[in-house]
């Protein structure tokens, strides 16, 4: 198991939809940054009713009120990395662009929404076209297999090999690395693999599991691993652990008993086993043990 740099904690902000179920968009993306060890921040583009069914209705505020919220982080908080989530129009493509011209970020990690793991369009035209566009301001993009294809004017890779040799070009091209997933396909081994622009490769490995709780795991991925890269962490290192840490959530989300459809991953498993396997040990001392005193309302 990789660890973790505990020393740099990265100031992370996320630009996402909302899920009111927790297991996807700025929900997902807090908890996952904060499972990564970063301190997490969100603006929140579109307005998103959803459960673990799907999609039943998106609300996108004005932009002016985009701007207000990216304005009002920016000017009081030094942010070390970033990812973008859903951005669903190109007006607030153009938007975050705009903000990002002025405020551009040591790390920034693009999911591209743009395709269902259905197949089903996400965004119009002209949003996938802006969505393009941007993905070259990226550090690294981690598109699924159709959101690849989209980006490449390719159709979607039946396999993996297919996959890289598609990132492969168009990371030459622009520049901007691309992050492999092969979960949307069937075999059982699962592999998340950077490809660079000069060709460097890294991969992670695991094993494909019979679950049901995989809602998020796209957002949950890139924002930890925006995290990792923002505290230091080499593409191999933050790629190996944000695998591990995600399988591990994966395999647990059943326990949680969240919803009757497409359950959310456990963001928290591992914080709350690492409670269990290091309890913390009292104070001897009884002037050394905390207390809480309500005064007033004061705390003290």
């Amino acid at each position: 198991m990789t660890s973790l740099n505990l020393d740099v904690v990265p100031r992370v902000l996320s630009i996402a939809g909302t899920d009111p179920s927790g297991g996807a968009g700025t929900a997902a993306d807090l908890k996952s940054i904060t499972a990564a060890g970063g301190y997490g921040m969100a603006v929140v583009s579109s307005l998103v009713a959803q459960n673990t069914h799907g999609v039943r209705a998106i609300h996108t505020p004005p932009t002016t009120f985009l701007a207000a919220q990216l304005q009002a982080v920016s000017d009081d908080v030094t942010i070390d990395a970033m990812k973008t989530g859903m951005l669903g129009t190109a007006e607030i493509i153009e938007t975050v662009s705009a903000w990002l011209d002025d405020h551009p970020p040591q790390v920034l990690v693009v999911d591209p929404v743009m395709v269902a793991t259905s197949g089903d369009r996400l965004i119009d035209r002209r949003a996938e076209h802006a969505m393009i566009q941007f993905c070259t301001r990226a550090t690294l993009v981690t598109p699924n297999i159709d959101e690849l294809a989209v980006l490449t004017g390719a159709t979607p890779a039946t396999n993996e090999s297919e996959a890289i040799a598609q990132a492969s070009d168009w990371a030459a091209t622009t520049g901007v690395s691309v992050l492999v997933k092969t979960g949307h396909l069937t075999s059982r081994r699962i592999t998340n693999t950077w490809v660079g622009p000069e060709g460097v490769r890294t991969s992670a490995y695991a094993t494909r599991l019979a679950v049901t709780s995989t809602h998020g795991t796209g957002c949950s991925l890139s924002a930890a691993l925006v995290t990792r890269l923002g505290a230091g962490d080499d593409p191999a290192t933050a790629l190996l652990w944000v695998t591990d840490w995600l399988h591990e959530a994966i395999q647990h989300g059943e326990a949680l008993n969240v919803g009757t459809g497409q359950g959310p991953v456990d963001h928290s498993y591992r914080s709350r086993r690492s409670l269990v396997e290091t309890p913390p040990t009292a104070s001897k001392n009884p002037s050394e043990t905390p207390s809480l005193n309500l005064i007033q309302g004061e705390v003290r």
